[in-house]
């Protein structure tokens, strides 16, 4: 199965949260925070949205970093996913 946005929404797979600090120390699952960094894996096709026309920005592969606890997780094939708005992702990572 395959997920395809619809309008101003985009499809994110999350990137791994780090298994230890930079110092070395090593986390627990409960001390992992959510990640916030994800690839874009799909991207609906924008166009008309709440009467404003919306050009999407982001393109397939592009890494994102989105707002802490917005989307929608949906799973797929075992996979994980996020469903957002354009409008929710932060910034693209170079």
């Amino acid at each position: 199965m395959k997920l395809k946005p619809l309008a101003d929404r985009v499809v994110l797979k999350m990137v791994e949260a780090e298994e230890t600090t930079k110092s070395g120390i090593i986390l627990t699952g409960a001390a992992k925070e959510k990640p916030e960094v994800a690839e874009v894996i799909e991207v609906g096709p924008g166009g008309l949205v709440d009467g404003k026309e919306v050009t999407m920005t982001v393109k397939k592969g592009d890494k994102v970093i989105m707002s802490k606890y917005s989307g929608t997780e949906v799973k797929v094939d075992g996979e994980t996913y996020t469903v957002i708005r354009q409008g929710d992702i932060l910034a693209i990572v170079e």
